[in-house]
């Protein structure tokens, strides 16, 4: 259940301000089915958040066990400075936008996660759990959490968020999973 809970939370808070999100309002504005656009957006999510936690896990069976804890603390606080970096939107894939609301956004946000900050981050979760699927369905969640305020509440809910102040939380979050990783070896020691 940690594992749930952890990538949930770390996912929906990392996903505040992210690209994903200005992604989401572009499609609702172009877009009228809000139900495609979330159901585009759980298809990919699961594609893309189940190969990177699977490369996690695979990651970390061949990484010695006593380096892994320290990979994992350096790599959350790497995830808490990236977070601190506002994300703009880069994405330019009207290309897509003739498949309709469903295809759409499946293939526009596959593509939007690949390298982001929350597909590593599920990399690195993946690595820090032995429960994969409890990790892939925790980053979904997490996904779902913080894109489908965005995507009813469209652009009402994005004036009023504080965006520096969640980056900031988020890579508190992280910093957070850093130390309590790196104490989990201290303690066994």
């Amino acid at each position: 259940m940690d594992a749930f809970l952890t990538s949930t939370i770390a996912v929906a808070i990392a996903e505040i301000g992210d690209k994903t999100q200005l992604l989401s309002l572009f499609l609702v504005a172009r877009y009228s089915r809000r139900s495609a656009i979330i159901t585009g957006i759980l298809v990919a999510t699961i594609l893309n958040h189940a190969l990177s936690a699977w490369l996690g896990a695979w990651v970390a069976a061949w990484i010695p066990e006593a380096w892994l804890p320290w990979i994992l603390a350096v790599s959350f606080v790497l995830i808490a400075l990236w977070l601190l970096i506002p994300d703009k939107d880069d994405t330019d894939d009207s290309r897509f936008l003739g498949m309709g609301a469903f295809m759409a956004t499946t293939v526009m946000f596959f593509l939007a996660e690949i390298g982001d900050k929350t597909q590593i981050a599920t990399v690195v979760l993946a690595a820090r759990f032995t429960e994969t699927t409890w990790v892939i369905v925790g980053t979904t969640a997490g996904m779902l959490l913080a894109n489908i305020p965005v995507i009813m509440a469209g652009h009402w809910l994005m004036d009023r968020m504080p965006l520096a102040t969640a980056r900031v939380c988020a890579s508190i979050l992280f910093a957070v999973m850093a130390v309590v990783t790196l104490s989990s070896v201290i303690w066994n020691s």
